[in-house]
């Protein structure tokens, strides 16, 4: 799942990496789990929810590009 999102993260959003804990954070949500996150402003929070919806919902399509 971690390829898949950095795939995501580096294609759709143009990031190299994920910060801090993003990458543990995004395994977490992208599995079911709940995750409660707290960084500052900045911190890259939306990430760690937008990175899962596109690995679900935009994957299949953006995968045979």
């Amino acid at each position: 799942m971690l390829e898949q999102a950095q795939r995501v993260l580096k294609d759709i959003f143009g990031y190299d990496s994920f910060r801090g804990r993003q990458g543990a954070i995004i395994e977490r949500v992208a599995s079911g789990g709940d995750a409660l996150v707290l960084m500052p402003t900045g911190g890259g929070k939306s990430l760690c929810f937008q990175v899962p919806a596109c690995c679900a919902t935009v994957w299949p399509w953006w995968s045979h590009r």
